[in-house]
């Protein structure tokens, strides 16, 4: 399954997927997490003292593995961040992602991957979704199966739908802390969201008590699946103090548990996962794909090409 993880800047997404990560890992699940937040903070959170080498400056490369012998795409330069698979397409599997020359091994198990920081030569002139079309592109490729985990830690904020990728997961949980601005980006993202059918359930964090419950209800409804209680434990290891899983407290052990849960089952829609990326690759060709490659990029598009295993 891949699962995203979304919420305001400073809710603690990014401490939610490496908690849900190497929860996940712990309990036998092989894991590839991925660290599409311009932030680039995962990989500490995972007790790594380094970075993954960035997709970002691979893309060339990844676009080459990806297209094979797909006759719609004879290169690398003709394929965007939303090129979809075809007919000749080298398809990933989990283990092929998890096996990728970028990717590093993390103390608990998870393998993560990262889209990279700004390089200098970005500064100035570029966006970051040109590093997160990486993350799009294997995702779009990948062909995962029952038991198998891909956890992202998207941008923060509504900016994830600046691109197709928010479309690219089973299920979707937004971080929310028990705040007025909090529950302002859940409204945000599930008016988006419902757009498109994508699962979103909501995750509180950071709760003190009785009252942040109470006020996250009020705000957020059915959708809240699950909270976090303020954690000591989370708050040593965002200090790079000592942390084991062992060391959170069981309600919040519970909380994670619960997590997988209801990712597990989520019911896959390869159906969708196909229609969307048709859609939102003849939207990016039309708008300005097109005009920067010089090729009717909508002709990559297989109608006879049917994803899933």
């Amino acid at each position: 399954m891949r699962v995203a993880f979304v919420g305001k800047g400073g809710s603690g997404k990014t401490t939610m997927s490496a908690l849900f990560a190497r929860h996940v890992a712990r309990q036998g699940g092989p894991v590839v997490a991925i660290d599409a937040d311009i932030n680039q903070h995962l990989a500490l959170v995972l007790g790594l003292d380094r970075q993954p080498e960035p997709l970002g400056a691979h893309l060339t490369e990844i676009k080459d593995r990806l297209r094979g012998d797909n006759p719609r795409i004879p290169s690398a330069e003709v394929m965007v961040k939303t090129t979809p698979p075809g007919r000749g397409s080298r398809l990933l599997s989990f283990d092929d992602l998890a096996a990728d020359p970028w990717a590093l091994a993390t103390p608990d198990g998870p393998r993560l991957l990262a889209t990279g920081p700004f390089s200098e030569d970005d500064l100035g002139v570029a966006c970051y979704h040109s590093k997160v079309g990486a993350v799009e592109l294997l995702l779009n490729h990948l062909v995962d199966g029952p038991g198998e985990y891909v956890v992202v830690d998207m941008t923060a904020g509504a900016d994830s739908f600046a691109s197709g990728l928010f479309t690219r997961f089973d299920l979707t949980f937004l971080i929310a802390e028990p705040t007025r601005q909090g529950v302002s980006v859940y409204r945000q993202y599930r008016d988006y969201a419902s757009r498109y059918d994508v699962a979103l359930t909501v995750v509180g964090n950071k709760v003190h008590g009785e009252s942040d419950v109470d006020f996250l209800r009020e705000h957020v409804g059915d959708d809240l699946l699950t909270w976090m209680e303020h954690s000591s434990a989370v708050r040593a290891m965002e200090q790079g103090r000592h942390f084991a899983l062992g060391d959170l407290e069981p309600g919040n052990i519970d909380a994670l548990t619960l997590l997988r849960k209801t990712l597990d089952d989520q019911r896959k829609d390869w159906a969708r996962f196909g229609r969307q990326a048709a859609e939102f690759h003849l939207r990016n060709a039309r708008a300005w794909a097109n005009e920067r490659t010089g090729t009717d990029l909508t002709a990559q598009i297989d109608p006879d090409f049917v994803y899933g295993p």
